[in-house]
């Protein structure tokens, strides 16, 4: 279980971390943001809005109504967190 949450957080960390790289291409960015809402077991229906905040810092809109901030805590961790 350990091995799994690790290999999610990597995962999530990495498509934060290179989120500014695909920040030319909004459809990426979307579906990337969107795997990091479901990896941490949050509903979102479809992204309908996404907007960069910070470095590894973004707020989303999804069709479903739900808002959240994701972002890169000082640990390291991706965070998301419901609005």
């Amino acid at each position: 279980m350990a091995l799994r949450i690790s290999a999610l957080t990597l995962t999530a960390a990495t498509v934060l971390s290179a989120a500014p790289a695909l920040a030319a291409d909004d459809a990426s960015l979307g579906k990337d943001l969107k795997a990091t809402i479901a990896l941490q077991g949050m509903p979102c229906d479809q992204l309908v809005e996404t907007k960069r905040t910070g470095d590894s810092d973004y707020t989303a809109s999804c069709k479903d109504g739900n808002r959240y901030h994701i972002f890169v805590n000082p640990q390291g961790r991706v965070v998301v967190q419901k609005i």
